[in-house]
């Protein structure tokens, strides 16, 4: 498996975590549409990115992650009911930004 299609494995594991996680693993009291909308929607935003390229769009996600990464660490250490899943979107984020990294090893820039 080659480190592209890791982080894409990574991103839609990221949005199936969400869905899971606000409909079935750990629902918030009350509504969970609103949560919902607001942990997919910047995840869903990254695939318009992907009529330019699938890297541009796995940077996009990649900077995103590091928003879901704090979010993962602070519901690890604050929210016993959400250890789970926080600690799946730990390891998913790092899992993307390691491919990503992994892959800009090799790019190289086209010479001016």
């Amino acid at each position: 498996m080659n480190s592209r299609t890791l982080g894409i494995a990574a991103w839609i594991g990221l949005i199936v975590l969400h869905l899971a996680w606000s409909l079935w693993l750990a629902p918030p009291n009350g509504s969970s549409w609103p949560g919902l909308a607001l942990a997919l929607i910047p995840l869903m935003l990254a695939a318009l990115a992907l009529r330019q390229s699938v890297q541009r769009a796995l940077l996009w996600v990649g900077v995103m992650s590091l928003f879901y990464f704090s979010h993962g660490v602070a519901l690890v250490w604050s929210e016993p009911r959400a250890r789970l899943p926080a600690a799946l979107e730990v390891g998913l984020c790092l899992l993307l930004v390691g491919a990503l990294g992994w892959q800009a090893r090799h790019y190289k820039r086209k010479p001016r």
